[in-house]
């Protein structure tokens, strides 16, 4: 009860936050990370301490199948080559420097890439949030919603081979090449069946609350799916939901389609909620480990990571911008300064969230 108690009172005061958040002009999740921050170091409260696997399943699941079901595919096709770019080679660079920079602080540390991998992704959550209040330019969204669409796949395939290699006992570059592969494009073909086959069942329900149960029920099934058979669950479900858009909401009668779009939209919402208050909830198991006589030398590492994460993103894509600014998929083409600017606001649309904070639990308990 205590639990369910503290989820109202969250959600309660997460509406008035929002309130206040539009009235200032600041993104909500801002106000609610430093809400759960403040209730961390209020003591007695209860926590909300969630499976990791749940973690990424609840939170990431519908925001992901929301926003590939609102993306424009020709968009998306026009700015391939910024959201590729952001997608592969700022996950890459990320997750060599983070590592890196680990065993700079911690010589003996082991497959340090594991850390690299889990706190290189920009969370979905955190971007889509902030950017659907924020009304930045057509071209800008598109990239940042594009890219928190697919750089969470990357990641967490690095990070799961990485993880993978250390139970292993290591792992070479010939095994992990393949691996990756197969499992992106084994994604993308179970997102694309899956899309197919419970297509048509859904666009037949002509009842607005079956309908909408029906799609809940679906988007986790299919992250369930990719689960069990080992596939990224990103890559499936951003494959189903782009795949399911196409051919689904426009046969929808309208009572139907605008009733699941208002459950949806009130559904993410408290998604979001939940999510960014755990993220400031997560001060309170560190604060114990930072009592004694290396909490200095933890938050040097804290702030050296912080640091890296964010300097070698806004290197690369200020270094795009550079090398591409008569590329007509540049966000803000056709001058350079537009396109520097452009980078700029790219480049610091970083955020890290609720899919780095599922992955740091969902570590086996011996991981170095």
């Amino acid at each position: 009860m205590a639990t369910f108690e503290l989820i109202l009172a969250l959600l309660l005061g997460a509406s008035l936050l929002s309130m206040f958040a539009g009235a200032i002009a600041v993104p909500y999740p801002t106000l609610l990370a430093l809400a759960g921050v403040v209730l961390a170091l209020v003591p007695g409260l209860p926590g909300l301490d969630l499976p990791p696997d749940l973690i990424l399943a609840l939170f990431v699941a519908p925001v992901l199948l929301d926003a590939a079901h609102d993306m424009s595919l020709r968009d998306l096709k026009r700015s391939w080559k910024p959201v590729l770019s952001l997608v592969v080679v700022a996950v890459g660079l990320t997750t060599a420097a983070v590592a890196i920079m680990a065993r700079v602080f911690l010589p003996d540390m082991p497959w340090a890439v594991a850390l690299g991998a889990l706190l290189a992704p920009p969370d979905a959550v955190a971007a889509l949030a902030v950017m659907r209040q924020a009304e930045p330019p057509h071209r800008i969204r598109t990239v940042l919603e594009g890219e928190s669409l697919l750089n969470d796949a990357s990641s967490l395939l690095i990070y799961r081979l990485a993880v993978g290699a250390t139970a292993a006992g290591g792992l070479t570059v010939s095994d992990a090449v393949p691996a990756f592969m197969l499992v992106a494009v084994g994604s993308v073909v179970a997102g694309w069946l899956l899309a197919k086959l419970t297509s048509g069942l859904i666009r037949k329900v002509s009842d607005a609350p079956t309908a909408t149960i029906l799609q809940f029920v679906t988007t986790f099934g299919v992250w369930l799916v990719a689960t069990r058979l080992h596939l990224s669950e990103v890559v499936t479900v951003v494959t189903f939901g782009l795949t399911a858009a196409r051919g689904s909401t426009l046969s929808m009668p309208a009572d139907v389609r605008v009733s699941s779009f208002a459950t949806w939209s009130t559904v993410t919402f408290v998604l979001n909620v939940l999510a960014f208050t755990l993220i400031g909830l997560q001060l309170r198991p560190i604060l114990p480990a930072l009592d004694g006589g290396r909490h200095l030398n933890w938050l040097a590492f804290a702030f050296a990571i912080l640091g890296i994460v964010i300097v070698v993103r806004l290197a690369w894509v200020l270094l795009y911008g550079i090398f591409h600014s008569d590329d007509p998929a540049m966000p803000g083409a056709m001058t350079r300064p537009k396109a520097l600017r452009a980078a700029l606001v790219v480049g610091w649309s970083g955020m890290r969230g609720i899919v780095t904070l599922a992955a740091a639990l969902a570590l086996p308990e011996d991981f170095p």
